[in-house]
């Protein structure tokens, strides 16, 4: 299987997994999301022929991007979009309903689920599948858009192989 190929089946992986958590617990907490997380990768290990690494990567990657989705509209009150970077008119229909159904739970517990998020905030990295949107390089904060839901190469500029969410760091700052 080619390096392209693979890439777009762990793609599809990780919009499934979006899509299977949207009819989650009503109640977003964190045992719940971790429930929610957990079906959603044991009904795609039956779907699909994935490896035990992919599925764990697989949960790692959306496990943090839900995360940091909720680090920043906790911390700024803003909404996905602004956390995406980008049009959410631009995100296939399918991700974009994920992301904003479980935002939209996520609005209701959100005192509970900062708690449980506060030493839980995850950098990204070269070769991880990520969320559409932009990030910037943590070395040398050179900008980079994910249009759709892709594996992070190292960055264009300096070759670094960190990065992070960019509007998350104009809060930090």
């Amino acid at each position: 299987m080619s390096e392209q190929q693979n890439d777009n089946r762990l793609r599809e992986g990780y919009e499934r997994l979006l899509e299977r958590m949207q009819g989650g617990a009503n109640e977003l907490t964190w045992e719940n999301l971790q429930k929610d997380l957990d079906d959603a990768v044991e009904f795609e290990a039956e779907l699909e022929e994935y490896t035990k690494d992919e599925l764990a990567l697989l949960r790692a990657w959306v496990e943090r991007d839900l995360k940091d989705m909720r680090y920043y509209m906790a911390d700024t009150g803003k909404q996905v979009a602004s956390w995406l970077g980008i049009d959410i008119d631009g995100l296939s229909r399918r991700v974009a309903e994920s992301l904003l159904s479980i935002a939209d739970r996520s609005v209701v517990e959100r005192e509970r689920f900062e708690e449980d998020l506060e030493a839980a905030r995850a950098d990204y990295c070269e070769g991880e599948m990520a969320a559409p949107g932009l990030m910037a390089c943590t070395h040398c904060d050179a900008q980079v858009m994910l249009p759709t839901v892709a594996r992070l190469e190292p960055c264009h500029q300096c070759g670094h192989r960190y990065f992070y969410r960019f509007p998350s760091k104009i809060i930090e700052t």
